[in-house]
């Protein structure tokens, strides 16, 4: 039996319905949860997974998330596994596989990754700047590289749905770690009013926000928000 064939005997036809209705765009889904891809993923990566990667087949959904979780898994030499990153990068074509792939990174692969997203920062392709967006809220909301990530947040001007909420959702990371910081970075920032209100919104939901911030933050919401499609 084949690994699509596997896969395919893996479905679950409520489950693939449900994960359609999150993924806009994406067709071909077989109805597989993570746990289940993460542990095949696992599987692959313990052996020949070079090969395994060459000639890995992507008509399905399920088949890109297991690329990515692959080449996350696998252990290689730093410049080896930037360059499985550089070829499967492209291949990104919803948040879901992005997010995914975006894992937290072994302390050797910091910052070569560090700078390997930049470019993808000013990518004309919406995934890709997800990427580096996600990237850097998962490993680089730190001291050292706050106002960088910040800078590169502010200069995004992709008018995307899923790269607005991807800023967003890492402008409120950076506010619950750098409360202060972050505050007065908001006050002047350039961030389009949806991306910026959208970040308000989720930095008032979280629950490591107190409730003396979260007023504070709901009171710099601006009024007028410029209704972008996706």
């Amino acid at each position: 039996m084949t690994l699509r064939e596997q896969l395919l005997a893996m479905a679950e036809p409520a489950y693939r319905d449900f994960n359609r209705s999150l993924l806009p765009g994406v067709e071909r889904v077989i109805g597989i949860r993570l746990p289940q891809l993460r542990r095949i993923a696992r599987e692959i990566a313990r052996g020949d997974w070079r090969r395994w990667l060459a000639e890995a087949e992507e008509l399905y959904f399920e088949e890109r998330m297991l690329q990515g979780l692959v080449i996350g898994y696998a252990r290689c030499p730093v410049d080896e596994w930037l360059e499985h990153v550089a070829r499967f990068v492209p291949k990104i074509d919803n948040w879901a596989v992005c997010d995914c792939f975006c894992r937290k990174l072994r302390p050797a692969e910091r910052e070569p990754m560090w700078g390997f997203v930049q470019p993808y920062f000013r990518s004309e392709r919406p995934y890709e700047v997800r990427f580096a967006v996600v990237t850097a809220l998962v490993n680089f909301i730190d001291e050292e590289h706050l106002d960088a990530c910040l800078d590169r947040f502010e200069a995004i001007r992709l008018d995307h749905y899923y790269v607005r909420m991807g800023v967003a959702w890492a402008v409120s990371v950076c506010f619950v770690h750098f409360p202060e910081r972050v505050g007065a970075w908001l006050r002047t920032c350039r961030l389009d009013d949806w991306t910026y209100n959208k970040a308000l919104q989720k930095i008032a939901e979280s629950l490591r926000v107190d409730a003396s911030a979260r007023q504070k933050i709901r009171a710099m919401r601006r009024p007028s928000v410029s209704k972008r499609g996706r």
